[in-house]
């Protein structure tokens, strides 16, 4: 929905309500440490935790990719979402009122919250019906199956909230309209009825089903999964739209969007975390029996292959990014885990996640499998699932007959495209040797020349790199290329950084920086720092008392409000607002580090204006133009005595200071 601007006041009291520790456990396991809290970063692969979470600053800070802010930030980041949607959100978390700067528009605002209210109402109201509707006597069909048929104990069918949709084409539609008065607009929003083709009325989407509520994190219903219990014979016969599916979920509403949902996660996150590892299956009834059998790390995926938002959301709650999915044996079974490996393949491959695949024996799902098993059966299964990479490899070569050589070639460029794919060099050199070992059939004389043949084959082409230009000749012959070198460039990065955390955390020094920066006539040559230090002037320009001397005592906390709407730039430029024992050590010396860092930025400009004027008269013709090319080579000159200059100066203090 289209979101006015936000007044301060709201985005102010949401930072006052908003607990970062409070937030940033929902997705990351945190552990307390001295006064704060640590743990794996969300935001990048890590082994040891060096994501911190202060609870007196409100802050989190990640000492390795150096991802910072505050919980608005970190939602935002997270979730790859919007400024006012993530206050909107927290707002809505923490009853904070919200106000907007443009009156006219509040009416809007609250009529589009509303709505995700009333749905979330109109969707709890109908699962209790639902759950009701089963202890009824037209829903003895549907606790009879699940009682029965699935086995399942009135604890668990309570713990998933299951009931029963009856038969009428508008009982639900009746119930909540006629009798609890809820608008009918507002069940369409959420999936539950359709408007008839006639014209006429409503229908209930959900009829004689089955009803299983699918819930988000939180535990708030935000949609259904309803499974047939009529036979295909009398659906034919029953209904005008002709035969049903056997399961049917809900359409994506404004809550929603199975893509980025998983069932059973509100149940499974604690067991996840505890365990250290998440089962993914393909059914609801996979996910309910391993629950009912004290298995409480599973999920399933609604059917879908895993999108990587799903795979990021349950990887929040495992410190060792270990995943198992838990299909079939069968041929289906397999091609469902091939299909719901979909976009994750490529984190697979770069070890970002542990990826098993479980197959159970007898082509049996979980559910099947643990009316005859003991949970202990499927644990000891579990336990010894194969590596992603292991079952692809023995996917390739099952049914071949790698004596025959068609059998023999195909597998090989098999293997090669699997071993191709593996980012880490270790993890490589390790299943070359052991498709080497395969390949090899037994003879073990044969083993090093299987290995040199796959890493030719896998080993990426050489590099190529194009011609250097030659330097364009100067005055009086010489060569010249002033153009920065990458460890110039490196130099820069640095002396710009730290002049800009200088600032930042050293309010004693901003006016002698200002100074210098004004007296050189200087500018932040790299946009992200050029981009800050604007801010920076934005908020001081705007400061009528601080406008001469620059010691705004929150200008860090104001500087990373400004920056929640400008996620890009804020992502390069956020380890500045930190300070580590490095930086420390650095910027103890700030006066000597400050003119080096001038010095270092002052070169470059002289650099760019050397090759300016060296260029335009290098252009001029002296016969036609003489003045101006005799002035475009004084300029130039001027600006190559300076380089000479500051170049000694950088060689006895820039490098050892920076």
């Amino acid at each position: 929905m289209q979101i006015p601007r936000l007044h301060p006041d709201t985005i102010e009291e949401v930072k006052l309500r908003a607990d970062i520790v409070d937030v940033v456990s929902e997705y990351v396991v945190l552990r307390k440490r001295g006064k704060d809290f640590v743990g794996l970063c969300p935001f990048h692969d890590e082994k040891s935790p060096s994501f911190t979470v202060s609870q007196t600053k409100q802050m989190y800070y990640c000492f390795g990719c150096q991802a910072g802010g505050n919980a608005i930030k970190f939602v935002m980041d997270l979730g790859k979402r919007s400024f006012a949607d993530v206050v909107l959100d927290l707002a809505r978390r923490y009853q904070v009122p919200v106000q907007t700067l443009e009156p006219q528009q509040r009416q809007e605002l609250q009529r589009q919250l509303s709505l995700r209210e009333q749905l979330y109402e109109v969707l709890a109201t109908s699962a209790q019906f639902y759950q009701h509707a089963l202890r009824q006597s037209q829903g003895q069909k549907a606790l009879q199956y699940l009682q029965s048929n699935r086995q399942l104990k009135e604890e668990t069918i309570q713990q998933f909230g299951l009931g029963y949709a009856p038969a009428g084409w508008e009982t639900l539609h009746r119930y909540l309209v006629e009798d609890k008065r809820l608008p009918a607009q507002i069940l369409e929003k959420a999936g539950l009825i359709k408007p008839r083709s006639s014209g006429g009325g409503y229908y209930d989407v959900f009829r004689d089903r089955l009803m299983i509520p699918i819930r988000d994190v939180q535990g708030r219903v935000i949609a259904f999964g309803g499974r047939t219990l009529t036979d295909v014979d009398a659906q034919k016969a029953a209904s005008p739209e002709g035969v049903q599916p056997k399961y049917l979920n809900s359409p994506e509403t404004e809550l929603f969007n199975k893509s980025k949902t998983l069932f059973a996660l509100d149940q499974a996150k604690g067991g996840i975390s505890q365990l250290d590892q998440a089962v993914v299956v393909e059914g609801y009834f996979d996910a309910i029996a391993l629950h009912a059998a004290g298995i409480d790390n599973a999920v399933a995926s609604l059917g879908t292959a895993l999108s990587l938002e799903q795979v990021r959301l349950i990887l929040r709650y495992t410190e060792s990014k270990q995943l198992v999915l838990n299909f079939d044996a069968d041929k289906a079974g397999t091609n469902a885990a091939e299909r719901a490996i979909g976009e994750i393949a490529e984190l697979a491959y770069k070890g970002e996640v542990q990826l098993k695949i479980l197959n159970l024996p007898d082509g049996k799902d979980a559910d099947e499998y643990l009316r005859k098993q003991t949970p202990e059966n499927y644990q000891e299964l579990l336990a010894n699932a194969p590596l992603w990479l292991d079952w692809q490899i023995q996917q390739i070569i099952q049914d071949r007959d790698l004596k025959q050589a068609t059998d023999f070639q195909q597998v090989t460029q098999q293997l090669v495209k699997l071993l191709k794919n593996i980012a880490n060099s270790d993890t490589r050199n390790y299943y070359v040797s052991y498709c080497a070992e395969i390949l090899s059939l037994g003879d073990t004389r044969l083993i090093p020349l299987r290995v040199e043949n796959l890493l030719t084959q896998i080993a990426p082409p050489a590099a190529t790199y194009s011609k250097p230009v030659s330097a364009r000749k100067a005055w009086g012959g010489d060569k010249v290329s002033h153009s920065p070198l990458p460890t110039e460039r490196s130099l820069l990065e640095h002396a710009e950084a730290l002049l800009l955390r200088i600032y930042l955390h050293c309010p004693e020094q901003r006016q002698a920086i200002i100074d210098e920066l004004e007296e050189r006539d200087l500018q932040f040559s790299l946009s992200h720092h050029r981009f800050l230090w604007q801010q920076i002037l934005e908020i001081l320009s705007g400061d009528a008392e601080t406008r001469n001397f620059v010691s705004p005592p929150d200008l860090i906390s104001r500087l990373q409000d400004q920056f929640l709407e400008f996620g890009s730039e804020m992502a390069l430029i956020s380890h500045l607002f930190h300070v580590d024992e490095k930086n420390q050590k650095e910027i103890l010396r700030t006066s000597q580090v400050v003119q080096a860092a001038i010095a270092c930025m002052d070169l470059v400009m002289l650099e760019k204006r050397y090759r300016h004027f060296l260029e335009l008269w290098q252009q001029t013709d002296p016969q036609t133009e003489p003045e101006r090319y005799q002035s475009y080579y004084q300029a130039f000159y001027a600006e190559k005595i300076k380089l000479q200059k500051i170049d000694r100066q950088r060689l006895f203090s820039i490098t050892e200071l920076l």
